[in-house]
C-alpha cells in the first residue's frame, strides 16, 4: 500500500480536519504528492503545518480558493499544476451539515449547503477535468452520505445536497468516461468527526443503534475508501456510490 499512489498529484478540498486530512494522511503515506485545500489562508497553512510535523518528507501544499467560484478555483489548480506538473486525483469532500426542521429553515441555510455541497463539487470537477484530459486520465472521487439514500429526520438540505451528489457522480462517470477520467462517490454513515459532533444526540443515537458492526466509524475507514478508488486497483470503477457505514445499507 506505500507505493499505490506513487507518482500521483492529488487536490483534497475539505483536506484540514476530519475525513478530509484523513485522506491527505492516507494519499501521502501511499506515495502521491497533496495540495491540501482549506475554506481559508489560515487553516490550510496550519493543516499544512501539521502535516509536515507527522510526514517531514511530505511533498505537499496548501491552497485556499473559494471552492463556489470558478476563476478562484481555476487558479488554485493551476497553481498545483505549476508546482507538481499535473492532476491525478481530486477528492470533493468540502462540505457543511444542517439539522435545521423544516419549518424552521431560512433560504441562506438552504442556499449555503447547496453551494457548498454541490455547486463546489461541480466547480473543482470541472477544474479538474480540463486539466486531466489535456494529461491522458484521472480520477475523481466525491464524498456523498448515507442520508442521501434514506434521508434524515431534520436538515432536508444535507440529504438533498448529497442526493445531488450521487447524480453528478453518475453522470459526470458517463460523460468523462471517453477522457479516461473516472468518478465515484463514497457514501459515510455515522463518522466521528466535529461536523457529527454537531448533531443533537437525539438524532445520532437511534442512528449508532442501527449499525450492524456495533460502532460509529473513524475518519480513516473512509480515507480507505477513498484510496481504494483513486487507485489503480479501481481501474474498472466509475459511477459508484460505495457506503461505507458499517452495514446500514444492505
Amino acid at each position: 500500500m506505500k507505493d499505490l499512489l506513487k507518482g500521483k498529484i492529488a487536490v483534497v478540498t475539505g483536506g484540514t480536519r476530519g475525513i478530509g486530512y484523513a485522506i491527505v494522511k492516507k494519499y501521502l503515506e501511499a506515495g502521491a504528492s497533496v495540495a491540501l485545500c482549506g475554506s481559508r489562508q489560515q487553516t490550510a497553512e496550519a493543516a499544512l503545518e501539521r502535516i509536515k510535523e507527522e510526514f517531514p518528507d511530505a511533498s505537499a501544499m496548501a491552497i485556499w480558493p473559494d471552492l463556489t467560484d470558478p476563476q478562484s478555483v481555476a487558479r488554485a489548480f493551476a497553481e498545483v499544476k505549476d508546482k507538481f506538473g499535473k492532476i491525478d486525483i481530486l477528492a470533493n469532500n468540502a462540505g457543511i451539515s444542517q439539522s435545521t426542521a423544516l419549518y424552521d429553515y431560512t433560504e441562506k441555510e438552504f442556499d449555503d449547503i447547496l453551494e457548498l455541497n454541490i455547486k463546489a463539487v461541480m466547480v473543482c470537477s470541472q477544474a479538474a477535468a480540463r486539466i486531466m484530459k489535456e494529461d491522458g486520465g484521472g480520477v475523481i472521487v466525491n464524498t456523498s452520505s448515507v442520508v442521501s439514500l434514506y434521508g434524515q429526520a431534520s436538515g432536508c438540505g444535507y440529504p438533498a445536497s448529497k442526493y445531488a451528489v450521487n447524480g453528478l457522480t453518475k453522470s459526470l462517470a458517463r460523460e468523462l468516461a471517453k477522457d479516461k477520467i473516472r468518478v465515484n462517490a463514497v457514501a459515510p454513515g455515522i463518522i466521528r468527526t466535529d461536523m457529527v459532533a454537531k448533531l443533537p444526540d437525539q438524532m445520532i443515537q437511534p442512528l449508532i443503534s442501527r449499525i450492524p458492526a456495533g460502532r460509529m466509524g473513524e475518519p480513516e475507514d473512509i480515507a480507505n475508501a477513498f484510496l481504494f478508488l483513486s487507485s489503480d486497483l479501481a481501474s474498472y470503477i466509475t459511477g459508484a456510490v460505495l457506503s461505507v457505514d458499517g452495514g446500514v445499507i444492505i
